[in-house]
């Protein structure tokens, strides 16, 4: 189950063809870093570590329509969240909205018993 959550305004978003680091918040427990992207015009959201030296994919930049890591340049595409061939590793892809000037996020919410 997951709740949308507002990670920006459209304002503050990037503009076409760069990236931002983001933080999501949760209801409970730690804030979702996120790296927002604009690749051509169209706003998505995957996660900001990358997994081979856990660099900061926010801080990186766009080539190619993939998101760049700024340490060593693996790249990822931000429909699937997969490293381009020959790398292995992929980041999750959080479903993202406009809505009212806002940019939203769909976060999971913890399990509650």
């Amino acid at each position: 189950m997951g709740e949308w959550v507002r990670l920006c305004g459209v304002a503050e978003a990037p503009g076409t063809n760069e990236v931002m680091e983001a933080e999501a918040p949760r209801s409970e427990g730690m804030p979702v870093p996120i790296c927002l992207a604009n690749v051509e015009g169209k706003l998505s959201a995957i996660g900001n570590i990358c997994p081979h030296r856990l660099g900061p994919l926010g801080g990186g930049w766009i080539e190619g329509g993939k998101v760049l890591c700024p340490w060593h340049a693996w790249a990822f595409d931000v429909e699937t969240g997969e490293a381009d061939a020959p790398e292995t590793g992929r980041v999750r892809v959080y479903p993202l909205k406009v809505e009212g000037g806002n940019v939203l996020v769909e976060i999971e919410v913890a399990a509650q018993e």
